[in-house]
């Protein structure tokens, strides 16, 4: 039972950051080769579903 629960951890630590770093790096490599596309744009909105960038940090004073 914990061993199910560690394997999980492990795929949602490992695989999805990778799995979107890939889709982020193909992205990029697309559109530099034939500009903005659908299929681009598409793989980046993913990619950004799956792991955000980080965002600015708001200052309050």
């Amino acid at each position: 039972m914990i061993q199910k629960r560690i394997a999980q951890w492990a795929l949602m630590a490992v695989a999805v950051p990778l799995a979107a770093a890939g889709a982020r790096r193909l992205s990029h490599s697309l559109e530099a080769r034939r500009g903005p596309t659908g299929v681009s744009r598409l793989l980046a909105k993913g990619a950004d579903m799956l792991r955000p960038q980080k965002t600015k940090r708001r200052r309050f004073w």
